[in-house]
């Protein structure tokens, strides 16, 4: 059973609230979860204590069990002292696709030519 450290939305529409839950990730993201942690309510001020309310104990307790925090989870973890989020990057996604580079080359080949006559 693979555990995840997840968001679980609530609230009404257009107004967002969210509770950190963990839950096997096999369940829906509002379905059953295992444990809640906390709340995130991402409509109050960023200064604001209550926009975060994570219990850091019980997290770090899940995390050493083998719970996987989402990308999000993690940043607000990270934020609250618990655990270490990795920085993504590649490269490589930005580079044009293979036709974008056929055009490029064939548009370079034909402003060599002109460039020659």
């Amino acid at each position: 059973m693979s555990l995840k450290i997840r968001l679980s939305r609530g609230g009404a529409k257009k107004r967002p609230f969210y509770r950190l839950v963990v839950a096997d990730s096999r369940m829906p993201r509002d379905g059953r979860f295992i444990e809640r942690l906390g709340t995130f309510d991402p409509l109050r001020p960023k200064d604001d204590t209550t926009r975060l309310v994570v219990d850091a104990e019980k997290a770090a307790v899940w995390i050493a069990k083998g719970a996987q925090p989402t990308d999000r989870v993690a940043r607000l973890l990270e934020s609250v002292g618990v655990g270490k989020r990795e920085a993504r990057n590649n490269p490589e996604k930005a580079l044009p696709k293979k036709k974008a580079q056929e055009r490029a080359a064939a548009a370079a080949a034909a402003a060599e030519k002109a460039a020659a006559e």
